[in-house]
């Protein structure tokens, strides 16, 4: 809806305004969120106390962050580039802050088995941020821009806002998602233990900074963009340029939303099943069928593109090339997220950190090599390859301070095969829509045989 509404520029303000929002977020958890699931789910510590403790430490520091942005908005607003908007940081401050204050509730319905409740709240959140981008963008702008106004239109909506109306949307949907929350919040009694609080910073303090690279990986390309190209192509031509690239990159979120869903469910579960004898063996297990579940989706997206693609406006058609790229690093950085469990498991957070920060290292070279050269088509190739490298470091790692058992070379093949398929797929094409579409299922019922013959059988008969 957003493509369709806003021109590339318009949307590549949008885009960029959130990847700040990315690293705020993990500054303001500071890694808080995992350390919750570790110490609440360890023998000699009061589940009740972590949580309370948790909280006063995250309302403390947020709201510490919100004056600091509110009293410094018009220097923060210069220094983006946006003077004569300060209302977006005083804006954007409020939507991280409660999103912070949220993930603690929200990461204890999920250490409590407690799916549906933490569904339900956050699909309110989600159906309220759309509802109003519906109401705002798509009943009172074409009716404004048709003459036909109204009690409604006239009371809430003002045309000089223009993307003003995605950061408002946002901003009422984080504050009716905290107070959802808040019977979670305050239905125990809030003590602060220092010591408590001590353990969950020092456990707490590498994935800061490892959350903060992993954020470089993913979202630093656009704010590149911007500062690389601006002054050459000016700020119309830069920003219809990330406006592009996001749009094509959300394309890729089909594979972004599974990951996310996963680790939603996965980083409680590994904690849950580390003292077990079985553990290293369904740690593998696991991720041979992460990873097939994520090429299967790698060749949906990319053989129904022709599809798919019209869930952006045309005019960002152009940068479609870059699907297939991020989809693969998506696949990469899932497996990274599966291998990960090895220093989370063994207390040896600051591994994770170093592995984001050499991540970061690469995403920021690579960008700054590539950029001037293929634009965002550099930063995608910079993004592939720095998930690479975290997966094969991490592996490494992992090997030599808690070995898990992988089948490599099945989760080698299957990958092989994915290739194989989409090089078929480009090979042979079909002058009308529908004998491609034919065509490219059934390369996918290739894979999903293959699959079912080697895996699904065998599990059958085991």
């Amino acid at each position: 809806m957003h493509t369709a509404v806003y021109t590339t520029d318009q949307y590549g303000i949008i885009s960029e305004l959130y990847s700040y929002v990315a690293f705020l977020v993990i500054v303001l958890m500071y890694g808080m969120e995992t350390a919750y699931f570790r110490l609440s789910t360890q023998e000699g510590f009061d589940k009740k106390n972590v949580f309370s403790t948790t909280i006063i430490s995250l309302f403390s520091s947020t709201t510490l962050f919100i004056l600091f942005a509110t009293i410094f908005a018009q220097p923060i607003a210069d220094w983006l580039l946006y003077p004569d908007n300060k209302e977006f940081v005083i804006w954007f401050a409020i939507i991280v802050g409660l999103d912070a204050l949220s993930a603690i509730p929200l990461a204890k319905l999920r250490k409590d088995n407690k799916p549906l409740i933490f569904a339900l709240v956050n699909l309110a959140n989600i159906l309220i941020n759309i509802g109003l981008n519906l109401f705002f963008l798509a009943y009172c702008l074409p009716k404004y821009n048709a003459g036909e106004t109204n009690w409604l239109i006239d009371t809430f909506y003002n045309p000089e806002l223009g993307v003003s109306y995605v950061f408002i949307s946002n901003l009422i949907a984080s504050i009716v998602k905290f107070l959802l929350l808040t019977p979670f919040i305050f239905k125990i009694n809030l003590n602060f233990s220092k010591s408590v609080w001590k353990k969950m910073v020092r456990y707490g303090a590498p994935l800061l900074l490892a959350g903060l690279a992993g954020i470089v990986n993913e979202t630093i390309d656009r704010i590149m963009l911007k500062r690389m190209l601006f002054d050459d192509l000016g700020e119309k031509t830069t920003m219809s340029l990330i406006g592009i690239y996001s749009a094509c990159y959300k394309i890729s979120i089909i594979m972004s939303l599974f990951i996310q869903a996963f680790r939603y469910a996965a980083e409680p579960f590994f904690f849950k099943q580390a003292g077990t004898k079985e553990a290293k063996g369904i740690y593998a297990n696991i991720l041979l069928w992460f990873v097939l579940i994520c090429l299967l989706i790698f060749l949906g997206v990319n053989f129904y593109i022709d599809l798919i693609k019209y869930f952006v406006d045309e005019a960002f058609w152009v940068g479609l090339g870059v699907v297939p790229i991020l989809l693969m690093a998506y696949v990469f950085l899932g497996t990274y997220y599966n291998l990960s469990v090895w220093f989370k498991l063994t207390n040896r957070t600051e591994y994770g950190a170093l592995l984001s920060v050499g991540g970061a290292l690469i995403t920021i070279v690579l960008n700054y090599i590539l950029i001037p050269r293929y634009n965002y088509y550099g930063s995608a190739i910079a993004t592939l390859i720095c998930y690479m490298c975290m997966t094969v470091a991490s592996y490494l790692l992992g090997n030599k301070f808690y070995k898990i058992p992988y089948n490599l070379k099945k989760i080698f093949a299957y990958s092989l095969l994915t290739l194989l398929l989409y090089w078929f797929s480009e090979l042979i094409h079909f002058s009308e829509t529908i004998f491609q579409i034919i065509y490219r299922t059934g390369l996918i019922l290739c894979f999903v045989i293959v699959v079912y013959l080697f895996e699904i059988r065998k599990m059958k008969s085991t």
